[in-house]
């Protein structure tokens, strides 16, 4: 049976089967009662090897634990300037805005028309990039006086992108006569031109793939542009906003406008920036780096009613905030209300200067929430009875799945589950009718973008970066399209590609763990794209003890098995599979070095990432 066949048949029946992760290892076991089972896919532990010259001369230079100048280098930080500017990210740091291209055009429109007190619109994308891209150009803007609203468009109701629709329905009945698109609108031509004959200005801002020719607009701003030789395409949306509101202060300033009015702190817009940022996944490095540490600070401060609120529904007490806070507890809440309602409510909360307000639309969000996870566990348990029904769905090195009883602005969430599953670029598809709207997930190593983009004659639309997509597609196209997708990723594929790899960053065994080299890992933070939590491996550790948390987790006391010292630390694995519960020693383990703080104290914590037995 075609893929695509079983794909668009909502699952069901009573099939029992389990799926099992095990450490180095993963299988689906289909039931007994069918025998199946697919491919072992081994996960091979890769230890960086840092250059040992690079690593002394740091050690030296900085006055630093071994093991950081290690990290540093393998970060590509080899110089104590750059190493030391990385360590130290300050805001006075941040380049200057003047590598943006078409910026100075954008700058000068903004100001004629605060001049003129026209009405000025704000056109946003509905994730946290953009919701919080559009909270940044609407406050600065109102700082600056100026005639300004948002439109945001539903998820499910419009799509992705301002839209030649956008400008009748939207922008025209507003009276604008100048739209700025945040985190969108680079290939959006038709728009451009409907707002042309309009009589509608456009300044697009974005970091998305963009085609040429572009879009007839008085400015494009995106750093991804190839005539655009900024420094600055790894910018999220909210980046790029921000940047042009750097550069609309300082001429600003160069024309006095701020002699009878406060010049606003950008420093304080660094909170919605680090959001954005961490959201969307860009590499916390540079510029990115920059803005996220300052704006976790300025969110530590709780200055804004709608971010503090959102941290009390989130149950976030502890400072200082981290990274993993905003991607795995506030942005899913700010996201959700995209994906199950409408992303007004996330701009509506960030910009709220009420705490009232701010608590009211925090509860709001935590419940849409809510509704989200229990979406996402429904299609979780579709696609693991599809796969259990036909693992022959397996053999492939792509998954292309699709059904009509999908919620559309959950299915992200489920492939990016299904791709650290499965470790291989997956698609899902949420159909309606004969129309078809996908969310993609890659891994490293595939372009998924430009495998997508090799299929665009199976696509209605498409748009995303390099691991992550949204398209959509005629139901009709899908088994050519789910064909097209293998071959352009078996195109591209090696035979390393889709083995699982462990990236160890040192060898540090448990009797070298000291309080000081945990001080000195938190001054890499934020941790992100290309800039990970150190994973460390240590060998030949000892299980002083064991014990299970809930269903799926283990807490341990561990030291090692030789050495003078024999310190033991407290260690938590996630996910742990039972197999190892008994076991009393671990030939290797990879593991995370943290502070555990609780109650104004603090102890050192082993995250147990991977454990070997053999």
């Amino acid at each position: 049976m075609h893929p695509y066949q079983a794909s668009i048949t909502t699952a069901g029946g009573n099939a029992t089967q389990n799926i099992a992760f095990i450490p180095e290892r993963f299988s689906i076991e289909v039931g007994r009662q069918i025998g199946y089972k697919c491919r072992l896919m081994e996960k091979r532990w890769q230890l960086a090897n840092a250059d040992g010259i690079a690593v002394a001369a740091l050690k030296q230079a900085l006055g630093c634990h071994p093991v950081i100048a290690a990290l540093l280098v393998n970060r590509r930080l080899t110089s104590p300037e750059q190493a030391d500017r990385f360590l130290h990210a300050s805001i006075a740091h941040l380049r200057p805005p003047t590598g943006l291209k078409d910026l100075e055009k954008a700058v000068e429109r903004l100001v004629r028309a605060i001049a003129a007190e026209e009405t000025i619109l704000l056109f946003g994308d509905y994730d946290v990039d953009g919701t919080t891209a559009t909270a940044v150009l609407f406050e600065f803007l109102k700082a600056c006086n100026a005639d300004v609203s948002y439109y945001i468009p539903h998820r499910l109701n419009e799509g992705y992108g301002l839209q030649a629709r956008h400008i009748t329905e939207v922008a025209v009945p507003r009276g604008a006569t100048l739209l700025i698109t945040v985190d969108c609108g680079s290939n959006s031509h038709a728009a451009a031109d409907a707002a042309r004959t309009a009589g509608i200005d456009v300044i697009i801002t974005d970091h998305h793939h963009v085609s040429f020719p572009l879009p007839q607009a008085v400015a494009v701003i995106n750093p991804k542009r190839r005539d655009c030789p900024g420094g600055l395409n790894r910018l999220a949306g909210v980046g790029v906003a921000f940047y042009l509101a750097v550069a609309l202060r300082r001429r600003l300033r160069e024309t006095g406008f701020w002699a009878e009015r406060t010049e606003p702190n950008l420093r304080f817009l660094c909170d919605l920036v680090a959001l954005g940022t961490i959201a969307d996944m860009v590499p916390l490095l540079e510029e990115n780096r920059i803005l996220a540490k300052t704006g976790l600070e300025v969110i530590g401060s709780g200055r804004r009613p709608g971010v503090a609120a959102l941290l009390d529904a989130a149950g976030i007490s502890h400072r200082p905030m981290d990274s993993d806070d905003i991607a795995f507890r506030l942005a899913p809440r700010l996201n959700a209300a995209g994906r199950i309602d409408h992303a007004g409510l996330a701009v509506d909360l960030l910009i709220a200067d009420q705490m009232d307000t701010a608590r009211r639309l925090a509860h709001t969000l935590n419940q849409l929430n809510a509704s989200r996870q229990e979406l996402e566990r429904c299609i979780w348990e579709d696609l693991q009875t599809q796969i259990a029904r036909q693992p022959d769905l397996l053999k492939g090195q792509t998954l292309v799945l699709a059904d009509p009883g999908w919620h559309a602005g959950v299915i992200g969430i489920a492939a990016s589950r299904m791709m650290v599953r499965y470790h291989r670029p997956v698609v899902l598809i949420a159909l309606q009718g004969r129309s078809g709207r996908g969310s993609a997930r890659g891994i490293p190593g595939i372009d998924l973008f430009s495998c997508l983009s090799a299929c665009r004659m199976h696509l209605e639309e498409l748009g995303g970066h390099v691991q992550a997509a949204g398209l959509r597609i005629d139901a009709s196209r899908l088994p050519e399209f789910q064909q097209a997708f293998e071959a352009a990723v078996r195109s591209v594929a090696n035979s390393d590609t889709f083995i699982p790899q462990i990236p160890i960053e040192a060898e540090v065994g448990l009797d070298a763990i000291s309080e000081d080299l945990a001080d000195q890992i938190e001054q890499l933070m934020p941790f992100g794209a290309e800039n990970p939590e150190p994973l460390f491996m240590a060998r030949r550790v000892t299980v002083v003890s064991s014990s299970r948390v809930g269903e799926h987790h283990r807490r341990m006391v561990l030291r090692s098995a030789a050495g003078p010292a024999r310190r033991s630390f407290p260690a938590i694995q996630f996910h742990a599979d039972p197999q190892y519960d008994a076991l009393a020693h671990f030939e290797r383990i990879a593991y995370k070095l943290r502070w555990n703080r609780w109650n104004g104290s603090k102890t050192l914590q082993l995250v147990v990432e991977e454990a070997a037995a053999r």
